[in-house]
């Protein structure tokens, strides 16, 4: 389906991808923990709001 070429440059581009995010991420760490303070709190919402839509739809569909 891939050739051997597209398949190594498909693992390199992963790996350099994610070394450039894990730097990214260390330079903004500060940031992140100064600006985004309490976000879980959206995230646990959002998670519990996906939860009540499956409730719904199980609860209407008997």
């Amino acid at each position: 389906m891939f050739t051997k070429g597209q398949l190594v440059f498909a693992v390199f581009f992963v790996i350099a991808f994610v070394i450039a995010m894990v730097i990214a991420y260390r330079k903004d760490k500060a940031l992140h923990q100064l600006f985004y303070k309490g976000n879980y709190k959206i995230l646990i919402a959002f998670f519990a709001f996906i939860a009540l839509l499956f409730v719904i739809k199980f609860a209407t569909k008997h």
